[in-house]
């Protein structure tokens, strides 16, 4: 089976540029767009307000002043943080931002967003899918090119499919677990993301036999980049945007 035409540029940066830069904010997306990506990856949740927010630990003390778990933080509370000054002097005070901020960024620069949704728990993976993808149907409207949802959590893919069945989705996987094609395939999924190793021409094939995308985490070697290359990849997130220009292949 030919998978259908594929929106998406083949680089991603991780976290927008995210060791750069501080992970995850609009610092980080801008320094990845001077380096000439044009696609990025960022980890989404919900304040307990249920407003979509940026950041990737369940707990708020790495990349800010503050401690303790950041969904139950309201978005008033945290839009209030610095989640700059942990990465470097350079950016402290940078905020966390919104999901509806970065968002109209990208969309307004026409960069595409891979949006991994990343619950705090099983009892709410659901509901963070659905939220999210609820307000990326909005945000979105109208617009080319689509978000593309991936998640570790098959529930949460789940209800970002009964929010928005018509957005992609991709399951994350960082093992080949019994069923996962299956899985991808009952969850509608378009793309599956494999951390890095798992990926060979025989997998690769695999997925695209099935109709399906093959993308790649977190791919920062020049070597294992070509390798992936030669493969059939379809799309590499990397942290190593000053190492790889997007627009030029594979660098050596």
């Amino acid at each position: 089976m030919t998978p259908p035409a594929w929106p998406y540029p083949l680089w991603i940066a991780h976290r927008g540029a995210g060791t750069l830069a501080p992970e995850n904010t609009l610092a980080a997306f801008r320094v990845g767009a001077g380096h000439g990506y044009r696609a990025f990856e960022c980890d989404v949740k919900l304040s307990a307000d249920g407003v979509p927010f940026l950041i990737h630990d369940a707990t708020l003390q790495r990349t800010t002043p503050a401690h303790g778990p950041a969904t139950e933080r309201t978005w008033a509370e945290l839009s209030r943080l610095d989640a700059g000054g942990w990465h470097s002097r350079t950016w402290a005070g940078e905020p966390i931002p919104s999901f509806d901020a970065i968002a109209r960024y990208c969309i307004r620069n026409g960069f595409a967003l891979n949006v991994e949704l990343k619950p705090p728990s099983p009892e709410v993976e659901h509901e963070t899918g659905r939220a999210i993808a609820e307000r990326a149907a909005a945000l979105w409207d109208g617009q080319d090119v689509p978000p593309l949802f991936s998640s570790f959590k098959p529930a949460a893919l789940a209800g970002a499919r009964v929010a928005a069945p018509t957005l992609p989705r991709a399951l994350l996987l960082d093992t080949l677990r019994d069923g996962w094609l299956e899985e991808a395939l009952e969850l509608g999924c378009v793309a599956v993301v494999c951390h890095h190793p798992l990926l060979d021409p025989q997998v690769i094939g695999r997925i695209h036999a099935a109709g399906l995308r093959a993308l790649s985490y977190t791919v920062n070697a020049p070597a294992e980049a070509r390798r992936l290359v030669a493969a059939g990849i379809d799309g590499l997130i990397t942290d190593a945007v000053d190492r790889f220009s997007p627009g030029a292949g594979v660098n050596d």
